[in-house]
């Protein structure tokens, strides 16, 4: 299941998850973020149960993107215990988010 990620529910959702979480900043008029659209609902897929998949419009939720800092998108934030564990910008292989979601399960 993908997650839609906003100010009301990021404290429930995100800080207070009992799953790690991988926050995906975009935009609709972003081309590299379309391009990555299907690969983040795959992964939402893949991981569904272990780790929560979730997108965060940039225009919808610019206080939520000024708090993570988001200059470029797309951005991806991987969270577990409501910190910040790892980030990587732009678009990427699917084999690369592969291994930042399973790094994500190993520790833990």
């Amino acid at each position: 299941m993908e997650y839609k990620f906003t100010m009301e529910n990021y404290e429930n959702e995100v800080l207070n998850s009992d799953k790690p979480v991988m926050m995906d900043f975009y935009a609709d008029w972003c081309g590299p973020c379309r391009a990555m659209m299907p690969v983040v609902e795959e992964m939402a897929k893949r991981y569904d149960g272990s780790i929560k998949v979730g997108k965060v419009n940039t225009d919808e939720q610019r206080e939520l993107a000024s708090q993570f800092g988001v200059m470029s998108i797309p951005s991806f934030f991987f969270i577990k215990n409501g910190k910040v564990v790892d980030h990587a910008i732009g678009g990427m292989p699917q084999e690369a988010l592969i291994e930042k979601l399973d790094a994500l399960l190993e520790t833990a």
